[in-house]
């Protein structure tokens, strides 16, 4: 996923500020999920801290708010006042980031406060390996998804 998102930055990076913005929010999250999930440093192997725990979650909170309330608000706007609209493309790659959420939030509301000891290890790993398989997905989704924003904003209607 970093290497992923290495590639969007670079290919996204200051194309816009509303993209920049995003690119940082997922940024922050991949952060937070590798120390979470085992994956980074010291914490390899291990279980989180519930302050480590709280902030992937606030992040993540954060991520998905910004996606839905901020960034798609902000690019419709701007489709608007271009008279672009969406397609049947666009609107199927947003329905599939939006059934990405639930699971993402469900997360959150199981985990969001919680202490890690080793009777309840196991399902956290299997819920935190699964968070990342449907990050993973909704990121790819996302780059499709900056991509036809790109290219549509990049085209005026009509031309």
């Amino acid at each position: 996923m970093l290497n992923k998102l290495e590639k969007a930055q670079q290919q996204w990076g200051g194309y816009s500020d509303v993209i920049d913005y995003w690119l940082t929010l997922r940024q922050e999250l991949l952060v937070q999920y590798c120390k979470v999930a085992g994956l980074s440093g010291n914490n390899k192997n291990c279980l989180p801290t519930e302050e480590e725990l709280n902030r992937f979650c606030e992040a993540l909170v954060d991520y998905i708010s910004a996606g839905h309330f901020k960034i798609y608000d902000m690019v419709m706007e701007r489709w608007k006042a271009t008279g672009f609209s969406t397609n049947e493309e666009i609107d199927g790659l947003y329905l599939h980031i939006v059934e990405t959420t639930e699971p993402l939030l469900n997360f959150n509301d199981k985990y969001s406060g919680f202490v890690l000891d080793d009777d309840n290890f196991a399902g956290f790993d299997s819920d935190i390996s699964t968070v990342g398989e449907i990050m993973e997905v909704r990121f790819e989704k996302e780059d499709m998804l900056i991509q036809l924003i790109a290219d549509s904003l990049a085209i005026p209607p009509g031309a």
